[in-house]
């Protein structure tokens, strides 16, 4: 799984010209899912994120969360996260999951993050999407596998 996850202080997505998701100051999280992830790993990235110190305090430090700003959450499936560029110059997706097990997943995490975070938008699944955003900072940060190693009993 990788989560590709932007501080904003707003983030739109459109489907044929038309607006399906919106928000305000939160993240807008692409999240991308490989053929080995499953609920559980779902978990431990939705745990991490949202409870990721990357917001402002009033002396200017990041050290609030997206609770302590009341975010908002606009996250957008992307498989091409899983583009593997290491042979000629036409990506290969194989690592990514299955489009069936893909979406599954992902409208999982859509109803764990709904019980924690008033505000949950989103993409369509499989959907050709325009994302706009407004990025603060910039600020972007990688969750990955890289980011659980050696750490799994501290999630």
């Amino acid at each position: 799984m990788k989560f590709v996850i932007q501080k904003v202080s707003s983030a739109s997505v459109e489907v044929e010209g038309k607006c399906v998701g919106k928000i305000g100051k939160g993240f807008l999280v692409l999240v991308g899912i490989s053929r080995e992830d499953t609920r559980e790993t779902a978990d431990q990235y939705i745990k991490k994120m949202v409870n990721l110190r990357i917001f402002a305090d009033s002396e200017g430090k990041t050290n609030l969360s997206l609770a302590d700003v009341n975010g908002e959450i606009l996250l957008v499936s992307q498989f091409t996260l899983y583009a593997n560029c290491r042979k000629g110059n036409r990506p290969s997706f194989v690592d990514a999951g299955d489009p069936q097990m893909a979406e599954e997943l992902y409208e999982y995490m859509i109803r764990k993050l709904r019980e924690t975070v008033p505000v949950v938008q989103t993409g369509v699944f499989g959907a050709m999407m325009k994302v706009s955003l407004v990025n603060e900072g910039p600020f972007t940060i990688l969750l990955d596998e890289n980011t659980f190693k050696h750490r799994k009993d501290r999630i």
